[in-house]
């Protein structure tokens, strides 16, 4: 498939059959995440794959609340993959510093799209996740205080393969040449 084809595919899912994921299918995936470009090279990133079921539905489990229910199909992920927020190089903190831009969630929005469009050429289905517990996710995988957890993936393979027709603004109204117009 071309990137075009491939960029059409690519939609969050959530709904996923039952079946386990192939670990050179997520190995594929973190590679494609691993050669994105950072700010400085500084890859301020670490994925943890939980794929151990108990674990991964207690991870699940913290991406929805009383408020908060819209995630509650993480459940039916095989795999949730927590990208942690590591910290950047010295060059990209000071970029960060002195353009009031914070390249480490620039850098980790570039991985994580990495690792999904890769996903998608695999035939696997994902959902990029913003919302959860961070706090108890942090314990649950023993990650250091010091460290943020960025986004969550729920990965698999899904039970539709149907592409749903994309909403988005015309290409009119989200782009200029030379200045803003209004």
């Amino acid at each position: 498939m071309d990137f075009s084809q491939l960029i059409n595919h690519r939609q969050s899912c959530r709904n996923y059959e039952q079946k386990k994921v192939e670990q050179e299918k997520i190995i594929t995936c973190l590679e494609a995440a691993r050669m994105a470009p950072s700010a400085c090279n500084s890859q301020p990133w670490k994925f943890i794959v939980v794929d151990e079921p108990a674990l991964k539905e207690k991870i699940a489990k913290e991406t929805h609340g009383v408020i908060a229910k819209f995630n509650k199909f993480s459940h039916r992920a095989p795999i949730i993959v927590v990208i942690v927020m590591e910290q950047g190089n010295f060059s990209s903190n000071l970029g960060t510093l002195l353009s009031d831009k914070e390249f480490a969630f620039i850098d980790l929005g570039i991985a994580v799209e990495h690792f999904c469009l890769q996903a998608t050429e695999l035939g696997l289905g994902t959902c990029i996740l913003g919302w959860s517990n961070n706090k108890e996710i942090k314990r649950l995988l023993s990650i250091p205080k010091n460290k943020g957890v960025g986004l969550l993936i729920t990965v698999g393979y899904p039970t539709n393969s149907e592409i749903r027709p994309k909403m988005r603004k015309k290409l009119e109204e989200m782009s200029e040449y030379n200045k803003y117009c209004k």
